[in-house]
């Protein structure tokens, strides 16, 4: 079963609420060919880009583990400047 990207932007949303804090604007599609899901951050004019292991993020949208979800894009947040 997978995920949609939405279901996997709103459990970023939920676990990151400093993102809606400070303004940013996340968006979350799927990249087939790279078979994961493609995380955009903006704010302003800095736009950052990461790719998450689809298996990843589909384990932490089924609460069995979010280690991966969690470190990744907590370490891509801290690379914008706070509101």
């Amino acid at each position: 079963m997978s995920f949609s990207p939405a279901a996997v932007r709103d459990k970023i949303a939920e676990m990151y609420p400093e993102i809606a804090e400070n303004k940013m604007i996340l968006s979350v599609d799927f990249d087939a060919a790279q078979d994961a899901y493609v995380v955009k951050l903006q704010k302003d004019h800095q736009k950052l880009t990461t790719y998450l292991a689809k298996k990843d993020a589909e384990d932490c949208l089924r609460n069995i583990k979010c280690v991966y979800l969690g470190a990744q894009i907590g370490q891509f947040i801290k690379n914008f400047p706070k509101a």
